[in-house]
């Protein structure tokens, strides 16, 4: 009978005590995670608008996809998206608008699409700069051949956004 409970008592110790630092490491790096995650999204803006301020709304105005809007003293704006590509959330993008409500311009956070393929939507200018100047969701698009599902994706973050920064201008202008 010994034999039968010891391996379960000894398998349930060493579980618990993995639980433990497990979360004894979760509560150490939160706050330090939080503070990169808030630094790459600073550099990010500084790489879209240049160096500013910027004040952060504590609002995605319902839409689970927003993870960050930020606005400059001169109005311009920045909404940070998280979309599904051909990855599941593979595209965390900045999209940017100027003080028309314009698209001004897309710099990624982090994109988890496929190298060489998916990751065209980032390192293929052409295709970014087809929705800059962009103010509604009625523009026109070409998708990259071979990253059609990231393609659709980031026009997909970039409609949302426009969506979003339409639906409530003067919330996040005036926020």
């Amino acid at each position: 009978m010994k034999e039968k409970i010891l391996p379960t008592i000894v398998l349930t110790i060493i579980c618990t005590a993995a639980a433990l630092l497990l979360a004894f490491a979760h509560e150490v790096t939160k706050d330090s995670i939080a503070v990169q995650k808030e630094l790459k999204f600073s550099k990010t803006v500084e790489k879209l608008f240049g160096d500013c301020e910027i004040r952060m709304l504590d609002s995605s105005f319902g839409c689970d996809e927003i993870k960050n809007i930020a606005v400059t003293p001169d109005n311009k704006v920045a909404v940070e998206i998280v979309a599904d590509g051909y990855s599941k959330g593979g595209i965390d993008v900045l999209i940017g608008f100027d003080e028309s409500g314009a698209v001004c311009g897309i710099e990624f956070v982090a994109l988890g699409e496929t190298p060489g393929l998916g990751s065209k939507v980032r390192d293929e200018e052409w295709f970014r700069k087809q929705f800059i100047g962009a103010s509604d969701d009625n523009y026109g698009f070409d998708a990259i051949s071979g990253a059609t599902f990231s393609s659709k994706g980031l026009k997909r973050a970039v409609d949302t956004a426009l969506t979003v920064y339409n639906e409530n201008k003067e919330a996040i202008l005036n926020g």
